[in-house]
């Protein structure tokens, strides 16, 4: 009897390691919190206690008002919820549809292809970035000038040019590829049994009972992806108009002539609490779907 009561409070004790771990991994966002409602010389003054991470002292909303005077902020959050839509919601199709093809169709060469693919990963961003600037430079697309269509060439300066090149991603693919392995194999034979094709039991039988994998997918593209919410590199070297500018490359604009880093914090804490609320909205499928990423019958 004692030792089943030991055993729930020996579980307990467990949960202070990782709580304590947990709030030193929220010091950062304390401190950008406490600091976008200070003065650059209360931040300052703090830096050398506890009051960095609390808005205490000389504090105000002065630095969020300053923020729409610097920068076109709604302007920049309306590109990057368009584009950052986009990419998600077209690399779902696109990838998932990859994902079921590797994992439950059989066809030649399709190990061939999912090791492509995987090998793909090893390849960092930074790598090919410039060969992919000289691609988009030279493609050939179809403007309108009016209602007539005007074939025009190169893709910079353009929507398409961050949404496009990263519709299509690996881990995603792999990620749902996995995930529908796990899957029990009967669930086509019964759909084939009723008449159903592939694509029919795709969407009808297989995306139903996908959604934490869905889940992931959509965290890790919209928060790691190089075109969606921390889009900076990318656009920053093929977009040059301020009016297809993402949230991202406006952190430049409170870096030039006088830098606040009560504004740069304010800024900052709009554009970062979005992504936490949308983690926490997901978290628990997400982990499913991590949990289950491996595993295949």
């Amino acid at each position: 009897m004692t030792a089943m009561t030991l055993r729930p409070r020996r579980r307990r004790w467990v949960y202070l390691p990782m709580a304590l771990l947990a709030v030193f991994f929220l010091f950062p966002i304390m401190f950008m919190l406490a600091a976008s409602f200070k003065s650059d010389h209360q931040i300052f003054a703090d830096m050398d206690s506890f009051r960095a991470f609390l808005p205490v002292g000389e504090v105000s909303f002065a630095n969020y008002s300053a923020v729409f005077d610097r920068v076109p902020f709604w302007r920049f959050l309306g590109n990057t919820l368009f584009i950052t839509f986009m990419v998600t919601a077209l690399g779902l199709v696109v990838n998932s549809m990859c994902g079921y093809a590797l994992a439950r169709m059989r066809w030649k060469g399709r190990a061939v292809v999912f090791g492509f693919i995987i090998a793909t990963l090893i390849l960092p961003f930074d790598t090919t970035i410039v060969p992919m600037v000289y691609l988009v430079a030279n493609l050939p697309w179809i403007g309108f000038e009016g209602l007539r269509p005007v074939m025009e060439i190169g893709w910079l300066n353009t929507y398409h040019v961050q949404i496009v090149p990263f519709i299509v991603n690996a881990f995603s693919i792999f990620l749902f590829a996995q995930y529908f392995k796990s899957l029990p194999k009967g669930l086509e034979e019964a759909a084939a049994m009723d008449g159903a094709g592939w694509l029919h039991t795709y969407w009808r039988i297989i995306v139903p009972l996908s959604k934490p994998v869905f889940a992931t997918v959509t965290i890790l593209t919209v928060v790691t992806s190089p075109a969606t919410w921390n889009a900076y590199l990318w656009p920053l070297m093929t977009v040059q108009s301020e009016e297809l500018r993402p949230v991202m490359v406006g952190v430049q604009y409170f870096f030039q002539l006088d830098t606040s880093w009560g504004e740069v914090m304010a800024y900052i804490s709009m554009i970062t609490i979005p992504m936490v609320a949308v983690f926490i909205a997901f978290q628990r499928a997400f982990i499913q779907s991590i949990a289950s990423a491996g595993m295949k019958d």
